[in-house]
């Protein structure tokens, strides 16, 4: 049996990276640059080629002075993630990337190409402290919160191989969704900023929009009822994974604090201020929650608690090494399709990808370097 480990809703205190642009407000930047010796307009020429042209090579930033420059770079843009290995697979429209923090911590992010889009799946945490015993970062533990600038810098990163042709032809990065490493929502704070800042146009950000950004959670009701008020267009995206509170009290270990109901319910509260239908996470797990009578069950609650306001995002499950869990077969998952759809409730399988690469969440950081 997969081991028991405790939900963990507070990271513990580790050293913050070097404080870094993307972590400063406006004017918290303009006093950096003047504490670096420059006039304070530099933050927005900083800021400019950050985020516009995405670089922090003071080599390509000549309009800035030669003398002072790279001092300046390095006071507020420094590197915050060196690469440890990149994975492709998928004919290269697929790229995990295991990248090492200042202090050593790992952390992951995946780049993947559709036909008509590309997205990036993000890392909030370093670890997860949610338990879940299906995946590997919940099995991990948490390390600690990532800053503001470390979940931007994935992304600036991940924008900038994009546009180079790292997926092949040069393209535009689109699409976030933050299912990597974590549970986003508790990390709020960092979280909300970054999301700003992503969505922002640029030179204050990286222009990709809010509508395009999905922030996951196991079902942290009170942040899901605070993300309501903040007033913003992301898509939310509740990792529920099974209709009945029994089960879920093992497999999704927050659920002892926050009942199936009381999750939907924040849910329908989301959905109803933003209009924006939200997505229903569910692993496929053989033997396990893919019974026909939970597909049923499934569609009824959502049916009642969402109405239309709801999608069913089934994910066949990419089971980690040593693990006793494993996918359900195609023509189970095509039944439980099926009667979810019967039900009244839209529902499709999710798109797999990177499974030969140590795609599931956490794999490329729990083998190490």
């Amino acid at each position: 049996m997969t081991k028991s480990l405790p939900l963990v809703f507070t990271a513990p205190r580790r050293a913050l990276p070097p404080t870094h642009l993307a972590d400063l407000d406006a004017d918290a930047r303009r006093a950096a640059v003047a504490d670096a010796g420059q006039p304070a307009f530099r933050a927005d020429q900083l800021a400019r080629h950050y985020f516009g042209n995405l670089t922090r090579d003071a080599a390509e930033m000549t309009d800035l002075p030669a003398n002072g420059r790279d001092a300046l770079v390095t006071a507020l843009l420094p590197e915050l993630l060196t690469e440890v290995r990149s994975l492709a697979c998928d004919d290269d429209t697929t790229r995990k990337t295991l990248w090492r923090a200042h202090d050593g911590t790992l952390i992951e992010s995946v780049l993947m190409q559709y036909p008509d889009r590309v997205t990036l799946c993000v890392s909030s945490q370093a670890g997860c402290g949610m338990a879940c015993p299906f995946c590997a970062t919940g099995q991990s533990g948490l390390q600690r919160n990532l800053s503001t600038a470390e979940i931007v810098e994935q992304v600036r990163l991940a924008a900038k191989a994009s546009r180079d042709g790292a997926l092949g032809a040069p393209a535009r990065l689109s699409n976030i969704v933050f299912m990597g490493m974590g549970e986003p929502l508790a990390n709020y704070s960092r979280l909300l900023r970054a999301i700003r800042l992503i969505a922002a146009p640029a030179p204050h950000g990286l222009g990709i929009s809010a509508r395009s950004i999905t922030v996951s959670t196991v079902g942290l009701v009170p942040a899901i009822r605070k993300l309501t008020e903040e007033g913003l267009q992301v898509r939310l995206a509740v990792s529920l994974h099974c209709p009945d509170d029994e089960l879920r009290d093992s497999l999704v270990p927050v659920n002892q604090r926050w009942k199936i109901a009381e999750v939907l319910d924040a849910a329908r509260g989301y959905a109803d201020r933003t209009g924006r239908r939200v997505s229903i996470e569910y692993a496929l797990i053989r033997d396990v929650n893919d019974q026909a009578w939970r597909a049923d069950e499934l569609g009824r609650i959502l049916r009642e608690a969402l109405g239309q306001l709801v999608h069913v995002n089934l994910i066949p499950l990419n089971p980690t090494p040593g693990s006793q869990w494993d996918a359900s077969p195609k023509p189970v998952e095509q039944e439980f399709v099926r009667r979810v759809r019967a039900a009244g409730v839209s529902c499709t399988v999710r798109d797999t990808r990177g499974q030969e690469i140590a795609a599931a969440c956490g794999q490329l950081a729990a083998e190490g370097v």
